[in-house]
C-alpha cells in the first residue's frame, strides 16, 4: 500500500536539529525506510486561500516529507486553544486547566476539514492513511465527508483518560463520534483502551464486541499497540556519542560525581516540580550526598504562550534557584537546570554518562525518554531508571525503580537507591528491561499498525459501501527533490 502518515509536528533527518523523544523523533526512522509519506504543519501560517498550501517537500530516506502552512485566521484557535489548552490538559487528566472557547473548537474543526482537503492530492487507490495524535480527532471524518474509502487509521500518543474527565472538554460527544471514522484506533496501553469503550458504551450507548465498535460510519477497531523505540541504533549512537565534545566536557566537568539526568518538555505533565523537590529532599534527608552526586535537567521550553505553561517555567526556575541556592557552593551545583534542546546524538552520550534515568512524569503516554535511557546505557556498567508508574513504558519496563510522582520522599528514596546500586543488581534490572525494548521496538509497532489497518479495513468495507465517492484532485504542482514517486511500504 501507499502510506500517508499525518501528525501536526514532524521531524527531519538531520544530526543538527534537537530531539528530545515524543512523535517525532519516534517516527522519523520508520518513515525514513517505509517509503511513506509524511505530512505535517510547516511551523508556518498563510493568510487567505492559496491554490497551492505546500510549502515544501523533500526527500526523507526512501519516503518524503510534506510541509503544510496551516490557516492564519485559524491557527491559534487550533493549535494553542483547544488542541493545547483543552484536549492536553483532559487527556493528562488536568481538567482543572481546561481553556477553551467555542471559537477555539470552531478553528480546530476548520484546520481538520483544511488537512483533509490538503490530503485528497496524495489519495490513490491503494493509499492508506494514519493519522497521528490529538491535534486531528476529526481528520478522518472530515476524510470520509469527501468520500474517501481507503483505509484510515489512528493512533493517540498520549494517554486517553477517564470518562468523567473527557466529559469536561467542550463538544466530546461531537469529537469521539467523529473518531469512529476512524478503521483503527490505536492506544498505548491496556487502561486507555479500556478508558475509551467505557466512554462509548456510557455515553454514546454503543456496543462493543472484542473492541470493535459500531457506528453510522461502519466499524471501528480499537486496540493497543505500546509505541517503541529503534533500539539497536540508539545503543550504537551512545557508544559513539561518549566521544562527542558537549559529552565529554560534562564528563570532565563532573569530577567523579554521580549524574542523574531528566530530559523532558517543559510541561506540567512531565512532574518536574516534583522530581526537583525529590532531588531537594534527598540532599536534606541525606546531606552525606552532598558533592557526590548532582542533576542534568534539560526541559525545552514548549507552549510559551498559554498560561500554564508560562506559570509552570517561572515555578519551576524559581525552585532550582532555591534548591542551589539551599545546597549548592562556591564550587558545586546539584542541580544544572539547561532550557534547551540538544540534538538526539548528543542526548544519546548524555543519558550513557548519567548513573541514574529520572523520568517522573505525572501522567503519560508513553514516555519514550524512558526507553531511550535504558538504550543508550554501557551493558558493562548500566545505570538505574528511576521511572513513574503512571508513563505507559512503566507496563513495559517493570524492573525500573518505579516510583508514584506525587510522594516526595518515596522519589527521593528511589533516587538515593539508584545512586548506590551495586554493579549486579544494575545489570539484572538493565538486561531485563532491554530484553523488553526489543521485543517492542518502532519497526515493530509500525508494521503490526499497518497490518492492523488493513485488517480492520477489510472487515469494515461493507459497512462502508454506501459512502459517495469523490473524485481526487489530478493536479499534483509538487517538487519532490530526490524523491521516487510512488514510494510503497509492504
Amino acid at each position: 500500500m501507499n502510506l500517508v502518515v499525518v501528525s501536526n509536528r514532524v521531524a527531519r533527518a538531520r544530526a543538527s536539529e534537537p530531539l528530545t523523544g515524543g512523535l517525532a523523533a519516534a517516527l522519523l526512522p520508520v518513515v525514513e525506510k517505509s517509503g511513506a509519506i509524511w505530512v505535517g504543519s510547516s511551523g508556518r501560517v498563510r493568510d487567505g486561500v492559496h491554490k497551492d498550501t505546500f510549502a515544501e517537500v523533500e526527500a526523507l530516506g526512501a519516503g518524503a516529507l510534506a510541509l503544510l502552512d496551516l490557516p492564519a485566521a485559524h491557527y491559534g484557535g487550533y493549535y494553542e486553544g483547544f488542541a493545547n489548552s483543552a484536549l492536553w490538559p483532559a487527556l493528562h487528566s488536568r481538567s482543572d486547566l481546561i481553556r477553551a472557547s467555542q471559537d477555539d473548537y470552531q478553528s480546530y474543526r476548520e484546520v481538520n476539514a483544511f488537512m483533509a482537503r490538503a490530503l485528497m492530492r496524495f489519495r490513490k487507490p491503494d493509499t492508506a492513511f494514519w493519522i497521528q495524535d490529538y491535534h486531528f480527532l476529526a481528520l478522518g471524518a472530515e476524510l470520509r465527508d469527501l468520500g474517501v474509502r481507503n483505509p484510515i487509521g489512528f493512533f493517540l500518543h498520549t494517554p486517553w483518560p477517564a470518562r468523567a474527565i473527557v466529559g469536561a472538554v467542550p463538544h466530546h460527544r461531537e469529537l469521539v463520534e467523529a473518531m469512529l471514522a476512524y478503521d483503527l484506533i490505536g492506544f498505548q496501553t491496556d487502561d486507555d483502551c479500556e478508558n475509551f469503550l467505557s466512554y462509548l458504551q456510557s455515553e454514546l450507548g454503543l456496543k462493543i464486541d472484542d473492541g470493535v465498535v459500531t457506528s453510522r460510519y461502519g466499524k471501528s477497531r480499537c486496540a493497543v499497540f505500546p509505541i517503541g523505540i529503534d533500539v539497536e541504533k540508539f545503543a550504537v549512537q551512545a557508544a559513539k556519542a561518549a566521544t562527542h565534545p558537549d559529552v565529554s566536557r560534562l564528563r570532565r566537568s563532573l569530577n567523579g560525581e554521580q549524574l542523574a539526568i531528566g530530559v523532558d518538555r517543559l510541561d506540567y505533565s512531565k512532574g518536574l516540580v516534583n522530581r526537583v523537590k525529590a532531588f531537594d529532599r534527598m540532599l536534606t534527608s541525606q546531606p552525606e550526598l552532598k558533592r557526590t552526586v548532582s542533576l542534568l535537567q534539560i526541559a525545552t521550553p514548549s507552549r510559551g504562550t498559554i498560561e500554564a505553561y508560562g506559570n509552570l517555567q517561572s515555578e519551576l526556575a524559581k525552585l532550582v534557584s532555591d534548591v542551589n541556592g539551599r545546597h549548592g557552593e562556591a564550587d558545586w551545583m546539584p542541580i544544572r537546570y539547561l532550557n534547551r534542546g540538544f540534538n538526539q546524538t548528543v542526548l544519546a552520550g548524555l543519558y550513557r554518562t548519567a548513573r541514574v534515568g529520572v523520568v517522573t512524569p505525572l501522567h503519560d503516554g508513553m514516555n519514550l525518554v524512558a526507553k531511550e535511557y535504558v538504550a543508550a546505557q554501557n551493558p558493562a556498567d548500566p545505570g538505574v531508571l528511576v521511572l513513574s508508574k503512571f508513563a505507559g513504558a512503566a507496563n513495559e519496563l517493570q524492573t525500573a525503580l518505579l516510583v508514584n510522582p506525587h510522594e516526595i520522599d518515596g522519589m527521593s528514596r528511589a533516587i538515593a537507591t539508584a545512586f548506590s546500586m551495586p554493579l549486579t543488581e544494575r545489570r539484572m534490572r538493565w538486561e531485563a528491561m532491554m530484553r523488553k525494548l526489543r521485543a517492542g521496538t518502532i519497526q515493530q509497532w509500525f508494521a503490526d499498525f499497518s497490518d492492523a489497518l488493513q485488517d480492520a479495513h477489510a472487515s469494515n468495507k461493507e459497512s462502508a459501501s454506501d459512502l459517495p465517492a469523490v473524485e481526487s484532485p489530478k493536479s499534483w504542482p509538487l517538487h519532490v527533490v530526490g524523491w521516487r514517486s510512488g514510494a510503497r511500504v509492504h
